[in-house]
């Protein structure tokens, strides 16, 4: 019996080192991914708890989480076993911004100016429901049933599809959408805004206000080997900076999202591993650096505000587009980005037509090209903020293929050869894209 109990005593303290060392300090991340997460989709969404806690956070550890909504205060309050509690709150055109006990929600700010004049063009260009086009080389039946199998049948949980939309010569052939959801739901797209991100930098430089061939404006780096580092090598993730891009554990990338106060300073502290231009390696860390350099380019903070809707999202008819901020004010250019599928689905046209937006050009045409050229050391699979199919990833696709991609499986496919975009949205990264993508493909002769 004694021994018995001296190895119950050793495994029970074994159990709680273990319970403090590696899951303890994870309390803070799961407490804060899960207000941040309910705090967006009920106030940007008008989701309700249960639909975000079985959807959105129905993730290993972060179900853990109890949460709670102050609707008249408009925040959010999570712990785990009442444990580590965080708080996201909201403000009406900055979404939701998980905040620490230091901030002061009291104080004020600025918030985008916003211009969403409605016209009476039909989609993509207007805000109408598009005139039904039916094209004689498409096989509807074949497509319809690619579109069904993106779906979940009845009491499933496996693909987690939200919505798929499928634009072909500026006009929608196929869009579905799974229960709950329609086509006015504006759904998170994660690493997609990175892609967004690196399109104010094409504006800027078409407008002649920025050279992307030029060292990063950071002042941490004018004293050492990183003065090197230019825009382009971080538009191209290829910085040679140190960074580890997880989301199972405590990492970089994690404490940027669910730590910091300012996300634009996450990387600059970092340190070589690699050379610039020579060492690609994934990093949301790099993007919110790049959004802080957006900043740098105005005056004033409205200026930065205002010009990511005023030069884009509005400017293309994303009206209901929101990118969120962090506490010190920035965009969360990696990771923070909502729209609508269909609005998703006109950011991918704009970039199908080479930066042309019914007429006016946002960007020059060589930019779409820069962004869709493979960088060094990505062996094909990466260009300046969107990922491409030039490695074969998807080998049933064309090679030109290149993508915005997200979290659990978000993507804005853009095929210039085939005159094509194809968005999905979901919950789950298990998702076949070959099988889907080349399935709408081939219904198209």
């Amino acid at each position: 019996m004694k021994k018995f109990l001296k190895v119950l005593s050793v495994i029970l303290l074994i159990v709680l080192v273990y319970l403090r060392i590696v899951i303890y300090p994870q309390l803070d991340l799961i407490s804060g991914f899960s207000s941040k997460s309910v705090a967006s989709g009920h106030f940007i969404d008008d989701r309700n708890l249960k639909t975000i806690e079985q959807g959105d956070n129905d993730i290993d550890k972060i179900d853990w989480a109890t949460n709670k909504i102050e609707d008249k205060q408009r925040f959010v309050t999570s712990s785990v076993y009442g444990l580590k509690t965080r708080k996201a709150i909201y403000r009406e055109g900055l979404g939701a911004t998980l905040i620490n006990d230091e901030f002061d929600v009291k104080k004020p700010y600025e918030v985008p100016k916003r211009n969403k004049t409605r016209n009476n063009l039909a989609f993509p260009y207007g805000n109408l429901e598009p005139k039904d086009t039916l094209f004689s080389n498409i096989d509807y039946d074949k497509l319809n049933i690619v579109i069904d199998n993106a779906f979940d049948k009845k009491n499933e949980k496996n693909k987690r599809t939200r919505s798929v939309i499928v634009i072909y010569k500026n006009k929608i052939i196929a869009e579905k959408y799974a229960d709950g959801f329609d086509k006015n739901s504006k759904i998170l797209g994660w690493s997609m805004t990175k892609s967004l991100t690196a399109t104010y930098f094409g504006i800027l430089q078409k407008q002649g206000k920025l050279d992307i061939i030029k060292p990063a404006p950071i002042s941490e780096w004018q004293n050492d080997e990183r003065k090197k580092i230019t825009i382009n090598d971080l538009l191209h993730m290829n910085s040679g900076l140190e960074w580890e891009e997880r989301y199972d554990k405590i990492c970089d990338a994690t404490a940027m999202l669910f730590q910091a106060e300012d996300m634009t300073k996450s990387q600059i502290d970092k340190p070589f591993v690699g050379k610039p231009n020579n060492t690609w390696n994934y990093s949301s860390g790099t993007t919110n650096l790049l959004s802080g350099i957006l900043r740098k380019q105005f005056k004033t903070h409205q200026e930065y505000l205002d010009f990511w809707y005023s030069s884009l999202l509005d400017k293309i008819g994303m009206s209901s587009a929101l990118v969120e901020t962090d506490m010190a004010g920035n965009f969360v250019g990696s990771s923070y980005g909502w729209a609508t599928t269909r609005d998703w689905a006109k950011f991918g046209l704009l970039y199908l037509h080479k930066g042309n937006w019914n007429g006016e050009q946002l960007f020059d045409e060589s930019w779409a090209n820069y962004v869709a050229s493979p960088t060094n050391s990505s062996n094909g699979n990466y260009g300046a903020q969107f990922w491409l199919n030039a490695g074969r990833k998807f080998p049933d696709v064309p090679a030109n293929m290149y993508y915005a991609s997200g979290y659990q499986g978000q993507m804005v496919a853009i095929l210039p050869s085939q005159d094509l975009v194809i968005v999905r949205m979901g919950l789950s990264e298990n998702f076949d894209f070959n099988e889907f993508l080349s399935g709408v493909i081939s219904s198209i002769k």
